[in-house]
């Protein structure tokens, strides 16, 4: 805009001091005369255009009744004329003659591509300057400063009680340091966090500064990388500045894997813009003052990625392990995410904890939202246990398709979840149990689901051949309840060949003993294997694989002998699962019994009075759903439920 408003000045004042310059303007006829009366003192001629001056001046009229003395007069000469040059100089008038000027759009269509080029760049620099912070503060530090009064407090974080305790020492030193320094103590330099991702880990570090009450400058391992080298390693630099400007404060970078990984001759070679990142970081965190009342705590879920230099004493010296929580760490957390939020008489958080093992924080956060959706979707007035539980269904097994689904292939999915449920409900191992359905959900066609009485860590070798026999079952039942086997049953025979590998190569539990093969290196918290190196002979893999077929063979005749000896109890719960789509624990129970489930209630499209009369019924039936009694808990195993 200013560049279009300076080319308009110009041409202005280009243009009025033109038209003060050149003079009065005159008729040829009136030139003629006042050559011909001797007024004319000097002429310049510009092509067809005469601009002079008289030898006396020419007064004109002005407003005012004023009169105004011109001595100077511009003339176009309408044609050619041969005798004007021998007449002005027969009257001694003085003659210049020069090429007439270019008029300013002329010069300005020359000047035109320059101008272009030189607001596009100042157009990219503001732009530059506004998505950047300014280009020239690019190595500035990108970290976002919280106030004290903004911060969490550790009441607020629940299901974490070990960490909680380890960074009370942390607390305690950024609110009273003068009580360690008496002592000759170093408060640790820097508190790493390591933990599976929705433990709670930033959380956990808003904590300690809403508690100990000072600046929290929180930066994601990320934003230290840029497209121009060197960036990473300046806003190291300004990172720490602004801490010890802010001193006592908290520095708080996530996801550090993003920037400190393990050096090494990667592809960047020892110039890897990462690497000089990293490498100001471990010089920053080596000027710390002991006692600088800067505290660094950094979060990641790949620990094992890490570069060794950082995890030494001196640098992350204090590791803190944020684990998903136990049944009373779940339980705490749902309490604290139900705040706020309308809870029916029947909902049991201890119970709902117990429903929800392996899960953490953020996925209870989940489920406490997904029920408080589903309940306002039903116009109902409080959150009832029933949506909890659909809420974790949900979560857990995804949601319900409509899919139309031909009768074979319904009894085919119903003998393949029979199965897996006949067999875990009968193999003392496992666990038992909780739900079978084959309404399809996520991406499988049916699901058996089963929840553990308590948390388990440690897992028995009968456990795991328990495990590979359910798994296996839903195949089995499906040749003797349809005599055939289906592509279903693939996810069930990768999952079982996968628990029989690691039996046979990482846990001791086949016949080659205890051995650990293949230097098996994954994501520590993030249960994924990155590779499988083979560091073992051909014969050894053989004996590997026999191994691994026989654990897989005793587990299927196992399964086979299972459901053979209660085929009658396999047909009733597939019969019953194709009427009623879903069964419970007590459906199940009574089926195993030899007893036969009540019809399934199948509701005809209502008329118009009985419309009107459920209308009004709505609010009792919402109300009686509130205060369903809770369900029994039961149990899951760690992995995923059998589904097809």
């Amino acid at each position: 805009m200013w560049v279009l408003l300076a080319l308009l000045s110009v041409v202005l004042v280009q243009f009025f001091s033109r038209n003060r310059s050149d003079g009065m303007e005159i008729g040829y006829s009136t030139f003629r005369d006042h050559l011909a009366n001797g007024n004319i003192l000097s002429v310049t001629i510009l092509e067809k255009t005469i601009v002079g001056e008289f030898r006396n001046g020419v007064s004109t009229p002005v407003p005012g009744g004023r009169e105004s003395m011109e001595t100077r007069f511009k003339v176009e000469i309408p044609f050619e004329d041969t005798e004007l040059i021998d007449e002005l100089v027969r009257k001694d008038v003085t003659i210049t003659a020069r090429p007439k000027s270019s008029p300013w759009y002329a010069h300005l269509v020359t000047w035109l591509p320059l101008l272009l080029i030189i607001g596009l760049g100042i157009l990219i620099f503001r732009q530059m300057q506004g998505g950047q912070k300014g280009l020239f503060s690019m190595g500035k530090s990108q970290a976002r400063l919280t106030g004290e009064r903004e911060g969490v407090k550790f009441s607020e974080v629940a299901g974490v009680e070990e960490a909680k305790r380890d960074l009370q020492e942390v607390v305690a030193f950024l609110k009273h340091p003068e009580k360690f320094s008496r002592f000759g103590a170093r408060i640790p330099k820097g508190v790493l966090l390591l933990g599976p991702p929705g433990t709670g880990k930033t959380l956990l570090a808003r904590a300690v500064s809403g508690e100990a009450g000072v600046p929290f400058f929180t930066m994601s391992g990320a934003d230290f990388m840029e497209m121009f080298v060197g960036v990473g390693a300046s806003r190291v630099r300004d990172l720490f500045k602004q801490g010890k400007e802010n001193a006592p404060c908290i520095i708080f970078i996530d996801e550090l894997d993003a920037v400190g990984r393990h050096r090494g001759a990667g592809l960047g070679g020892g110039h890897d813009e990462r690497e000089q990142t990293l490498n100001q970081l471990l010089v920053e965190m080596d000027g710390f003052e002991p006692n600088s009342g800067v505290v660094l705590i950094a979060a990641t879920n790949r620990p094992d990625v890490l570069d060794p230099a950082l995890l030494r004493p001196g640098r992350f010296d204090r590791h803190v392990t944020v684990d998903r929580p136990d049944v009373r760490g779940r339980e705490q957390i749902l309490g604290i995410k139900a705040k706020g939020k309308p809870l029916a008489e029947c909902v049991n958080l201890k119970t709902m904890a117990r429903l929800t093992p392996g899960m953490s924080g953020a996925d209870l956060e989940n489920i406490m939202n997904e029920a408080a959706l589903l309940a306002a979707r039903e116009d109902h007035k409080r959150i009832a246990m029933s949506h909890l539980e659909r809420a974790r269904d949900r979560i857990v097994m995804g949601s319900e398709h409509q899919l139309v689904m031909s009768e074979e292939e319904r009894r085919t999915v119903a003998y393949h979840e029979s199965g897996h449920a006949l067999t875990a409900a009968l193999i003392p191992e496992i666990d038992s149990p909780h739900s079978v359905t084959i309404i399809p959900r996520g991406q499988a066609l049916g699901i058996t689901y089963s929840i553990p009485e308590e948390d388990q860590y440690l897992y028995s070798e009968a456990w795991c051949r328990g495990q590979i026999a359910c798994l296996l079952a839903g195949q089995v039942a499906e040749r003797i309840g349809v005599g055939d086997t289906f592509n279903g049953a693939g996810d069930d025979i990768k999952r079982a060949t996968e628990l029989a590998r690691h039996m046979v190569c990482g846990w001791g539990m086949g016949e080659l003993g205890p051995l650990a093969l293949g230097n098996q290196e994954g994501e520590v918290f993030l249960g994924r294997e990155l590779t499988r190196k083979r560091d073992y002979s051909n014969k050894t893999a053989v004996k590997v694989d026999e191994d691994m077929r026989s654990i897989l063979d005793a587990c299927r005749q196992r399964a086979e002998s299972i459901i053979s000896k209660r085929e009658d109890a396999l047909h009733r719960m597939a019969e019953a699962l194709l009427e009623h789509e879903t069964l419970d624990r007590g459906q199940m129970e009574q089926l195993l019994a030899g007893k036969t489930l009540e019809p399934a209630v199948k509701r005809e499209a209502p008329s118009e009075q009985d419309a009107k009369h459920e209308a009004g019924q709505a609010e009792e039936a919402r109300t009686d759903d509130e205060k369903a009694p809770a369900p029994t808990p039961f149990k899951e195993p760690p992995l995923a439920a059998p589904g097809v």
